[in-house]
């Protein structure tokens, strides 16, 4: 159903690009926006469990193309360093698919807005994180998208330098 990754041996695995997931603190959601056109957005985001959890408003560009079509796509770029000498970037990054929805049970919006506060301001106080989750609890939009795929991919320069600090048994 997802293309694979045409060159195989920038591929990240699995647990690299979740780390990348776990770590970064924003991205592009990439949505199906007004008449068809692509929309894309950069967002902050926290990720928990295979899912990605943003927040905005409850109305807008964005929750009408999340309401109109449920599929899409986030992209975290963890590094992107250029060389300018040799035309390049040593780049690292993620790209994640799945169905994308606007959390309309209380719980499950709460619960959300938990993750996302815990990530962003991690030494506040529960009662400090309570008290401004309620200041903006009723204009609050909680979405959620479910992943369905991950790609993380990186330069070949990143990929030989790993090799040069650990190199393949039999080498």
């Amino acid at each position: 159903m997802f293309r694979e990754l045409r060159r195989k041996k920038q591929e990240l695995s699995i647990e690299d690009s979740i780390a990348i997931l776990r770590h970064s603190t924003s991205g592009v959601l990439a949505l199906l926006g007004d008449n068809a056109y692509p929309y894309a957005v950069p967002i902050s985001y926290v990720y928990d469990d295979s899912r990605l959890y943003f927040h905005g408003a409850k109305s807008g560009h964005k929750t009408d193309a999340i309401q109109n079509h449920p599929k899409a796509s986030f992209c975290v770029i963890d590094q992107d360093n250029v060389i300018p000498e040799e035309y390049t970037t040593c780049f690292r990054s993620v790209i994640v698919f799945g169905k994308i929805r606007i959390l309309e049970n209380e719980a499950e919006k709460e619960k959300a807005i938990w993750t996302l506060a815990s990530k962003y301001y991690p030494d506040a106080a529960d009662a400090e994180r309570q008290k401004a989750i309620e200041k903006d609890w009723k204009p609050l939009c909680m979405m959620e998208l479910s992943i369905e795929h991950i790609s993380g991919k990186e330069a070949i320069e990143l990929v030989r330098a790993k090799r040069e600090v650990f190199p393949a048994p039999n080498a």
